[in-house]
């Protein structure tokens, strides 16, 4: 069951939200600490399809590997970073490199005095179920924004930090804004619970 903000306080607070959306941003600023989920994608090379020693990746229709498809992320290595934050104060979390779909590293992430978890990903619809299975305490919001403006700021930022061939990401665009209803009801039916940026800017903040 999703807790709600109230006290005691909850362990982890997950935000969910389109791609684009502003997550990791405020995560980031507020998170004590940030704990990006994102970091769990699997490596490209780990791809069956391809001779890797991982499971064949989900495809798109145009035929591109399809990064927003849960397949391509390790969820149990992402509630497992989790549960060890919480129970020994710091876990260690790949450094992943988007642009190459690979781990370039690893990076130490502790978890501050009297801090809350804030974790944050594109596959954070997936995590409530599975803390529950954890027995971990947990808010759950979804970042309610018009997707429009996300669509916008998600371009604009993946071909900024040249995440993707351009191609690649219009055509990825168009799809997550037809499919940004569809994804935001999934969330909602997952427990999250769809709130203004500052809303939970506020509850951050406090």
């Amino acid at each position: 069951m999703t807790i709600l903000p109230a006290s005691p306080r909850p362990s982890v607070i997950l935000l969910g939200g389109a791609s684009g959306s502003g997550k990791s941003y405020l995560a980031r600023r507020h998170g004590r600490p940030h704990l990006s989920l994102d970091a769990f994608y699997r490596e490209q090379s780990d791809d069956g399809a391809a001779g890797g020693p991982g499971p064949v990746f989900p495809r798109t229709p145009y035929g591109e590997i399809d990064w927003d498809h849960p397949g391509t992320w390790d969820e149990q290595a992402a509630v497992d970073a989790v549960v060890e934050l919480l129970e020994e104060g710091a876990t260690r979390v790949p450094d992943y490199d988007i642009s190459t779909s690979s781990v370039r590293g690893h990076s130490t992430v502790a978890l501050e005095p009297g801090g809350v978890i804030v974790a944050e990903g594109i596959f954070a619809e997936r995590m409530p179920a599975a803390l529950d299975r954890a027995g971990v305490d947990y808010a759950a919001w979804y970042i309610d924004q018009a997707r429009t403006t996300t669509a916008a700021r998600r371009f604009v930022r993946d071909v900024a930090e040249r995440r993707k061939p351009v191609p690649f990401l219009v055509q990825r665009g168009w799809s997550l804004y037809r499919t940004d209803a569809a994804r935001r009801a999934a969330a909602v039916a997952a427990g999250f619970t769809p709130r203004r940026k500052r809303e939970i800017i506020a509850d951050l903040t406090a």
